[in-house]
């Protein structure tokens, strides 16, 4: 069994997120797989249906997307595989090839859609702390006032791990960004905006804005539920 990893801290979305992925992961995933919620909210679990353990981080000195780096922890006891997905994306058919793509003890993440070379997005993880922890977060807590320079949490990600041989990035054609297919350059201008689905794509990620609920495309309606 993998333990399936979400983050809920704060306010950015509203806590219909939470259910929305568990519906998604639900209908999606057939790997044997414990859902586990990440949370600061204490009233969460009268608000969503599912079966889903609630925990909170250890430490809590940390926002945003820097909460995500305590998934690396020890403190967060997660044992054996896990797999994460932000809860701004879509998912759009099965996702257990995620799952099987690399060995245990590999480190896999999505490519970034903008600079694919040179770093990672941190929307789909798949790791197990035996290794991680030791590459990642004790390098981060060891280095942090540096590394906390960076954007954010796959910056970090993309630093400490895109030369490691132990980290096998997913397929491009697996995932896609809302607003273009294809990582052969930024897409900065709106104009340039694709908003279609990719065939064959498993997980569509909302990076920036627009965010899932808002979208008007019908396939992005039909599968975000």
């Amino acid at each position: 069994m993998i333990n399936f990893c979400c983050v809920f801290y704060g306010d950015k979305y509203k806590f219909d997120y939470v259910q929305v992925l568990y519906n998604m992961v639900k209908r999606h995933l057939t790997v044997p797989y414990k859902f586990i919620c990440f949370t600061d909210h204490v009233k969460l679990h009268k608000l969503i249906d599912g079966k889903i353990e609630y925990r909170k981080f250890h430490y809590h000195n940390y926002e945003g997307w820097w909460n995500k780096l305590q998934l690396f922890s020890p403190e967060a006891r997660l044992e054996g595989v896990n797999f994460y997905l932000d809860l701004d994306v879509v998912i759009l058919e099965n996702i257990d090839k995620f799952i099987d793509y690399s060995k245990e003890d590999e480190f896999s993440i999505t490519r970034d859609f903008s600079y694919p070379e040179k770093g990672f997005n941190s929307s789909v993880m798949k790791w197990n702390n035996k290794t991680a922890t030791d590459m990642i977060w004790n390098p981060f807590l060891k280095d942090k006032t540096k590394l906390q320079q960076l954007q954010g949490d796959q910056n970090v990600l993309s630093k400490l791990m895109i030369s490691r041989t132990i980290t096998k990035p997913y397929p491009d054609e697996w995932t896609f960004s809302y607003k273009w297919h294809d990582r052969i350059k930024p897409r900065f201008d709106k104009g340039t905006w694709d908003f279609t689905r990719l065939a064959g794509a498993s997980i569509s990620v909302f990076h920036g804005q627009p965010n899932p609920h808002e979208a008007k495309q019908d396939w992005v309606k039909k599968n975000w539920c």
